[in-house]
């Protein structure tokens, strides 16, 4: 991890490898991953000072580039004083191991995922965000543990480097390691707990609020798109917003009025970004349950940036994985007040509606409003309803959730035709004449 004294100091100074397969298509070309990768190394605090890309027929199986780029690496890392090489993929833990034993105990070895978890560690708040990125850090650190083992191998008196080697020095040094690996998984195992207690406390907050029948608009979006601000504009709330990758980690969620009085809750999510890490988006699952049970989704791009469209991919993909199917999904181009030329044409897809905005100047806005009210009536169903005199409660949990077009109070009960939203159907079908 990256710590504190490091950052401020600015110490950390990278290069970064970008690998790419003979006859492969990635979502980003190396370049434009390379671009990323340095500005989440930026956000993490490191100072990207050279960069190093190899196209391969296949990764190499022990030290995931090619001989001769390990001599180039070492060159510059030799030029620019660099001590750290951050790889734009995942390595396995051979890779890794095996990269430490060519750069030596100086460099220290990263990639992406470990780089990614390290953003995370910095931004999450609160105890929950902060328990699902600690999880996944546990878990991608677990099989990773040989630096330990080779620093506990030489303080038995051994040396990790071809010297002294054996029973003297082997059983002390794997001893320690599988303690080590005992203790993570027991803290994994009481993280997993304590995350599935939070789970369960969401699912039950989320039952009491289908109850009441207010639609949840889920924010998703790839990581810097402006989610945030777009949350702050349409709610007046001062959620933490701000031109860096994953600003935002903990949920939020506000209320909001649509155009005809409805209220409905708006929950701004972690974004999302390219080469996920497969140990986070398991360790977020509580959170990202939020998008999975919303009523409508608005997918937010950043329409001013050159890969939105690989970008849009990227989020349909990290929803697909997470089992996001069934809600309606409306595409939100964002930050139009920087957006030189026309708003990029899409093919619609799985998208009800697209709608273009200024989140910063507040263009669009009402139209995006009008367009989530109309994408929520669609979903509503038209009926008629005798409720009893007594029952002022029913009546006025309509006027507040659901779109009373007529009433007319009668000896009877009171007469109301209704746009119900699917939530309140069952609550209410009792009371639906023909």
């Amino acid at each position: 991890m990256i710590t504190s004294e490091e950052q401020q100091s600015g110490s950390e100074k990278a290069i970064l490898v970008g690998v790419g397969l003979r006859g492969e298509r990635p979502l980003l070309s190396i370049d434009d991953s390379l671009r990323e990768l340095a500005l989440l190394a930026k956000t993490a605090g490191i100072e990207v000072v050279g960069e190093i890309k190899q196209i391969l027929p296949k990764i190499n199986s022990a030290t995931f580039i090619g001989p001769g780029k390990i001599e180039e690496v070492i060159e510059l890392l030799e030029y620019t004083g660099a001590k750290v090489v951050l790889f734009d993929d995942e390595l396995s833990p051979r890779h890794q191991r095996e990269l430490e034993k060519r750069f030596g105990e100086e460099i220290k070895v990263l990639d992406r995922s470990a780089l990614i978890l390290d953003i995370f560690a910095q931004h999450a708040k609160t105890r929950e965000g902060a328990l699902q990125v600690e999880l996944a850090q546990y878990e991608y650190r677990l099989p990773r543990l040989t630096r330990l083992w080779t620093h506990l191998a030489r303080q038995a008196g051994g040396s990790s480097r071809g010297g002294i080697s054996g029973v003297g020095v082997r059983g002390p040094g794997e001893t320690q390691l599988e303690v080590d690996r005992r203790e993570i998984q027991k803290k994994i195992d009481k993280l997993k707990q304590e995350l599935e207690l939070v789970r369960q406390h969401r699912s039950r907050y989320r039952a009491r609020r289908q109850d009441t029948g207010i639609p949840v608009i889920a924010l998703v979006g790839y990581t810097n798109a402006g989610k945030s601000t777009l949350l702050n504009k349409l709610t007046g709330a001062d959620v933490y917003a701000a031109d860096q990758l994953f600003a935002t980690l903990d949920p939020t969620t506000r209320r909001i009025e649509l155009p005809s009085g409805r209220s409905v809750l708006l929950t701004d999510t972690v974004g999302f970004i390219q080469k996920l890490p497969p140990t986070l988006i398991a360790a977020f699952r509580a959170t990202l349950e939020e998008i999975r049970e919303a009523d409508v989704i608005l997918h937010v791009v950043d329409t001013t940036h050159s890969n939105c469209q690989q970008h849009i991919e990227a989020v349909e993909d990290t929803l697909a994985e997470i089992d996001v199917h069934s809600a309606p999904k409306i595409l939100v181009w964002n930050k139009l007040d920087a957006l030189e030329g026309d708003v990029p044409v899409i093919e619609m897809g799985e998208y009800t509606d697209v709608v273009a905005v200024s989140a910063y100047t507040g263009e669009g806005i009402d139209e995006l409003l009008e367009v989530i009210e109309q994408t929520l009536t669609r979903r509503m169903e038209l009926v008629t309803l005798c409720l009893p005199h007594t029952r002022g409660d029913l009546v006025a949990l309509l006027y507040d959730e659901a779109h009373v077009m007529e009433r007319s109070d009668t000896e009877d009960g009171v007469m109301l035709s209704v746009q119900l939203p699917q939530k309140l159907y069952e609550r209410y079908k009792a009371f639906i004449v023909d």
